[in-house]
């Protein structure tokens, strides 16, 4: 029977689901194809199909991470004349989807926890390192403009405080991922929020 094109989308997302759960479990390293095939409940020829190889599927699992932040810094970016509301959206955004989307979430783990970075994975490090450029760069702007419509009182640089914003959320997301019991993160997005404006110096 000739496969559908619904088919054929259902079967790959089945394989990314799979890759998901054991690279988050696992890891990079001990996740094989063969493995993913098996969580999957295929053969290895439909993840070929979809997939050239394991890097390949891995580039596939961590989008789950970087197109919401992409699709995140272009809506901020978008919002530079109202420069608050923009970072805030940003903070609320960022770690609502770590607290609320599993697939995110599991996605960026796998990107921070769970992998040996290996010059195998040079497009996926070239798009992760492109993404922190971007939010830092969204991060000095809006600080820029806030500075200047005299929201926050500051004689910090915008870049240092650019680079502050993003290190903040990552130690943020890194505690929380390594430990995710020390703290309910849906719980305390309010307090994070609060005083990355006390780092600013929010009027």
């Amino acid at each position: 029977m000739r496969r559908t094109k619904e088919d054929a989308e259902k079967t790959r997302q089945t394989v990314l689901e799979a890759a998901l759960k054991l690279f988050s479990r696992d890891g990079y390293s001990l996740t094989t194809l063969s493995r993913i095939a098996k969580e999957a409940g295929c053969s290895r020829g439909p993840i070929y199909w979809h997939f050239q190889n394991k890097d390949d599927l891995y580039e596939a699992v961590l989008a789950y991470s970087q197109e919401p932040l992409e699709a995140l810094v272009a809506e901020c970016a978008d919002m530079r004349e109202t420069p608050i509301e923009a970072m805030d959206r940003f903070i609320e955004q960022w770690l609502g989807l770590l607290a609320n989307n599993r697939q995110y979430r599991q996605s960026f783990e796998i990107l921070l926890n769970k992998t040996e970075l290996t010059d195998a994975m040079s497009r996926t490090l070239k798009r992760e390192r492109a993404l922190t450029k971007s939010v830092i760069r969204l991060f000095q702007d809006l600080v820029e403009q806030a500075v200047n419509q005299g929201l926050i009182t500051t004689n910090e640089n915008p870049e240092n405080l650019g680079l502050l914003s993003y290190t903040y959320l990552m130690g943020i997301t890194q505690t929380w991922l390594f430990t995710p019991k020390l703290f309910s993160l849906k719980q305390e997005i309010p307090f994070f929020q609060r005083q990355f404006w006390a780092l600013l110096g929010k009027k």
